[in-house]
């Protein structure tokens, strides 16, 4: 969720696509990210995890009850995780049906190291609520009355939409972690 709003606010100009007879949808941002860091400290009772990246900067992440090999990270491992970023926006039909909704899957490693994957899958349906094209920006209303506003690159490509556009947002988030025994 913590890009969620920033993710919506940033992308909402590649929304504006012309209404044809079909919904339309389009890949609006792609992005896969690899850190590594070494683990620096384990708390068990509190799943906690301190990590310490190359540069210095120390993360504490907490291990989820869905983490099945956390007895087998040890002080000294090498985490590496991939992260992937995905966002697709879908012009909506008229009278189509509002989305909300997400999906979570976690699969591990392997036999041999601790690891896995963990997805995330989100949607929600929205309306465009406000164009303005002195600015130029794009303003959407999702599920219990959110409002997201964002500025808008393409002026031409706001003008092919309209106040009343209905959109679904969806947007998919994966984490890849794999470790490796310590020096």
């Amino acid at each position: 969720m913590r890009r969620f709003v920033v993710g919506i606010m940033s992308v909402a100009v590649l929304v504006l696509m012309a209404r044809t007879a079909t919904p339309q949808s389009r890949t609006v941002s792609s992005e896969l990210r690899t850190e590594t860091a070494t683990i620096d400290a384990i708390d068990v009772p509190t799943r906690t995890i301190t990590l310490k990246k190359p540069d210095d900067l120390v993360v504490t992440v907490v291990a989820g009850p869905d983490i099945t090999r956390f007895a087998e990270l040890k002080v000294g491992d090498q985490v590496t995780a991939r992260y992937y970023e995905n966002m697709v926006i879908r012009l909506k039909l008229p009278g189509e049906p509002d989305t909300l909704g997400t999906e979570t899957s976690t699969t591990g490693a392997g036999l041999t190291l601790p690891g896995g994957t963990k997805a995330t899958q989100r949607t929600i349906s929205a309306t465009i609520t406000a164009i303005d094209m002195n600015t130029p920006s794009v303003t959407f209303t999702g599920p219990r009355g959110l409002r997201y506003t964002s500025k808008v690159v393409d002026k031409e490509a706001l003008a092919k939409v309209n106040i009343g556009n209905r959109v679904d947002i969806i947007w998919t988030d994966a984490v890849l972690v794999s470790v490796a025994p310590g020096k």
